[in-house]
């Protein structure tokens, strides 16, 4: 018999893999169907999201340790046999001999028993070779870092370029460690205080964010049994996403439009920010994803908050009519690489659309915004393509439109533009530009 949580977090890599499935519902699903306890559904997820966050290094070393062609491994089997490598190499706390075993019980579970002596002899291999383990070639080069960290080899060509070697490293490397998770309490309902100490009466770890009022960083769990979750009380957002917000100024009594809303997080903020007072419409193209957006504002007990379907390209409702506009375009996401490793599978040629589109958007919301109001632009991602670039192209083009500095806690833009970094600011990888019409 083997076990429950390994074989959790293989249909999920499976599905992953095969469907092209996000990593954080594959595994939920897996659980789900399995009815894992909380220890084994931890399990089950730290063995998935370490495998996709470290595939390419698991690679490295099942093929080093393989004495035959690597194309003859079949997905499934290397599927196995990268769990066993990860849980080898990069896990302190499984025994050597559970890895193996395990390994070997999980692929007569899959179906290959007839594998079952080629996944015993690799990881044998590769826990003999743990403390003195071969080292990967090249290390210096953009080349070592993208197998050491398992990032796609033309960002790190692209990053190493722009930034530097270390810094590349050091960004890699916080993209490789737990996310863990950020909350930000509704001050609609509690204050942070009275919040903080029902997390301690639940016995729940909690880390304050100095500077952001409300920000808080757990170390993980259900989000749907951590304390108020019914009540409201709390919503997901990253510090840096909240940040955003909070640079674009939104006020009581304001109009704002929250361009490209799912899932929510912004319109929440802002909602918070205006004391529930004003309005702010969020817009999508997709439909379901909008009524989401609404029931997280229900559970939240926002009242000023109403949706609709529109695509911000096309420019619709009154031209000037808003004070506040949030612009959180859609992008390559390589910010949150840490929280959804399957993004390290996008290729140069899977993006390169996103800036025309990003741009597209700015255009479309352009006249939206009345004289002397703000209109914030933001991504997840850390290219300067989606960002810098993006920005600059569109004040070339709309001189009506200028950089405006802020500062917001501990960060402090330069040319109305920010960008935090994992390994910096503790946060996702994400950028924003507060951009202020000019009056007439």
């Amino acid at each position: 018999m083997g076990s429950p949580a390994r074989e959790a977090a293989l249909e999920a890599l499976r599905r992953c893999r095969r469907d092209g499935a996000w990593s954080a519902a594959a595994v939920d699903s897996a659980i789900k169907t399995r009815d894992l306890d909380s220890r084994d559904a931890a399990l089950a997820s730290r063995l998935c999201l370490g495998v996709m966050q470290n595939t390419d290094y698991c690679d490295y070393y099942v093929n080093l340790f393989y004495r035959g062609s690597p194309a003859s491994l079949e997905p499934l089997l290397r599927d196995i046999l990268r769990l066993g490598v990860y849980q080898l190499l990069l896990t302190d706390k499984i025994p050597p001999r559970a890895a193996v075993n395990e390994s070997v019980a999980l692929c007569k579970a899959a179906g290959l028993g007839r594998a079952a002596g080629l996944v015993n002899a690799i990881l044998r291999r590769t826990a003999e070779a743990r403390e003195n383990l071969p080292e990967i070639p090249g290390k210096g080069t953009p080349a070592y870092l993208a197998v050491r960290y398992s990032h796609p080899l033309w960002l790190a060509e692209e990053l190493c370029r722009e930034r530097g070697y270390a810094f590349t490293e050091a960004f890699f490397a916080a993209n490789d460690r737990p996310a863990g998770l950020t909350i930000q309490v509704n001050s609609l309902k509690v204050s942070e205080r009275d919040y903080v100490r029902a997390l301690d009466r639940a016995g729940i770890g909690w880390e304050r964010f100095e500077g952001v009022p409300g920000c808080l960083r757990l170390a993980g769990g259900s989000v749907t049994e951590l304390p108020g979750w019914e009540e409201g009380l709390f919503y997901v957002q990253d510090r840096a996403a909240r940040m955003a917000v909070l640079a674009a100024g939104p006020r009581p009594g304001e109009r704002v439009l929250d361009a490209c809303a799912a899932p929510g997080g912004k319109s929440f903020a802002a909602a918070m920010a205006m004391e529930n007072k004003g309005s702010i419409l969020a817009c999508d193209i997709h439909e379901k994803k909008l009524a989401l957006v609404a029931a997280g504002a229900r559970r939240l007990g926002i009242g000023i908050l109403s949706t609709a379907l529109r695509d911000a390209r096309r420019p619709s409702g009154d031209p000037g009519g808003y004070d506040r506009i949030l612009c959180d375009a859609p992008c390559s996401g390589f910010g949150v690489l840490g929280k959804r490793p399957e993004i390290r599978r996008k290729s140069r040629e899977d993006i390169a659309g996103l800036p025309a589109v990003q741009a597209d958007i700015l255009r479309g919301l352009a006249p939206l915004l009345r004289p002397g109001g703000v209109l914030l632009y933001s991504t997840c991602t850390v290219l300067r393509q989606e960002n810098e670039d993006v920005v600059r192209a569109f004040l070339a083009e709309h001189p009506d439109y200028e950089p405006e500095d802020f500062a917001v806690g501990d960060c402090r833009s330069e040319n109305g533009m920010v960008t935090f970094w994992p390994h910096i600011d503790g946060t996702d990888g994400f950028f924003a530009a507060r951009l202020r019409r000019r009056e007439a």
